[in-house]
């Protein structure tokens, strides 16, 4: 039975969440119902300025509110089982990134995403951007060498980031984006090595993740490339460039340049990617077809394992093969 309206409920409202709630606050098939957050003031204000139920505790919310669709936005330290009790209940799940700080734990939500049969979308939200579409499409017949990623910004506030435990550093929690973009643009790794340091920001309180990182890496396409971020920035940048025989496409931050012999084509992007991400969605939902998510549960795994791989070669210093994830 198509669903004509979707009841949706929000686990976490700091940060991504306000903009998935502006977004959702204006789609004309979704009526946001319920919003939990473990800091009751922003709860109940967020909740009495789009006329929902406040919750504190999400086990709560789960047990009295009829719900079609949950957004979990919460710090990848605290999914605890989160992602296993929405789920069970038959509510579809957006996550956004990173999925976890576990291996292991991510493989349990993954098999029970898979056996409740709900819709799972993870936000990777730049995959969802026109200019990156344009470049996947250019990139279909050619055969990349290297690629070199980056991402360049200033330190987050926020007390948990800081701690490697709760984020998993900036790789893990930011940077991930242009793993991920990597992955979507050039296929899987294969191997990882990297190099961090916390070099120029110790002091810090309570500081214990790197806030210069630089990652090498192979693809099981045979291709060779890197990833550098740091936090030491004031501005913010953050981008791809992938290269082959007299060809290079560039993506800089929302922009695309290709150039091709001595051809020079540029793009700018025309929407709102989290709008893309978050009406695809929803459209999922309410149709049953999965086509339009190019982000599912299992891709964001695979994104994680990269990262946490990253994070395992600076701890060892040993090269990490990346493992086959079956979709």
């Amino acid at each position: 039975m198509k669903i004509e309206k979707l009841k949706a409920g929000f686990i976490g409202i700091g940060g991504v969440a306000a903009t998935h709630l502006k977004i959702l606050g204006k789609h004309k098939s979704v009526d946001i119902v319920a919003v939990c957050d473990i800091v009751k003031v922003n709860a109940v204000n967020t909740a009495e300025e789009i006329n929902a139920k406040a919750y504190t505790d999400a086990d709560e919310m789960l047990e009295k509110e009829t719900l079609d669709v949950v957004f979990l936005c919460v710090p990848p330290f605290a999914h605890k089982d989160l992602e296993q009790k929405i789920v069970e209940k038959g509510i579809h799940l957006m996550v956004e990134k990173p999925v976890g700080l576990n291996m292991e734990e991510v493989y349990a939500k993954q098999l029970a995403i898979q056996k409740s049969g709900v819709i799972c979308a993870t936000g990777y939200c730049l995959r969802y951007l026109d200019t990156v579409q344009k470049a996947k499409e250019y990139l279909i017949d050619k055969e990349i060498a290297m690629v070199r990623g980056y991402y360049l910004s200033s330190f987050v506030e926020t007390s948990w980031y800081r701690m490697m435990s709760k984020s998993g550093g900036q790789l893990v929690e930011q940077a991930t984006h242009i793993m991920d973009l990597i992955r979507y643009l050039n296929g899987d790794f294969k191997t990882i090595y990297a190099n961090m340091a916390l070099k120029v920001s110790d002091d810090i309180k309570n500081i214990d993740i790197p806030d210069v990182t630089s990652v090498s890496f192979t693809f099981e396409n045979g291709a060779v490339g890197h990833l550098d971020c740091s936090f030491t920035q004031n501005d913010h940048r953050m981008g791809v460039e992938l290269l082959g025989n007299k060809f290079r496409v560039m993506i800089d931050g929302t922009n695309l340049t290709i150039l091709e012999d001595n051809n020079v084509m540029t793009y700018s992007s025309e929407v709102d990617f989290y709008e893309e991400q978050d009406n695809a969605f929803i459209e999922a939902i309410l149709t049953g077809k999965t086509e339009t998510i190019l982000s599912d549960y299992t891709n964001g795994l695979k994104t994680l394992e990269t990262t946490l791989a990253a994070n395992e070669s600076q701890k060892t210093g040993n090269v990490i093969s990346i493992t086959k994830t079956e979709s």
